[in-house]
């Protein structure tokens, strides 16, 4: 799945990495989760948001990008260590 999670294409804004398969830029969603209208919004209520704005991306295509997003990171320390 991690081949048609992401896309980059410069005839895609530019060579943006974007969601396979539509226009939204993966930093709208990392701005969506760091953003949030006030501190009660949780997580889960921040990605609802952010999936109601951006229908085009499905849950599963978020949820799939931040299990990847976690994973190099962690990997990241784990070779670093």
């Amino acid at each position: 799945m991690e081949s048609q999670l992401i896309q980059s294409s410069p005839d895609i804004l530019s060579g943006t990495p974007v969601f396979y398969g539509t226009r939204v830029p993966v930093q709208t969603l990392i701005n969506y989760l760091e953003a949030g209208e006030s501190a009660s919004h949780t997580l889960r209520e921040r990605l609802d948001d952010f999936l109601e704005d951006f229908p085009t991306v499905s849950r599963a295509q978020a949820t799939a990008f931040l299990k990847l997003a976690l994973k190099k990171v962690l990997s990241s320390y784990e070779s670093a260590a």
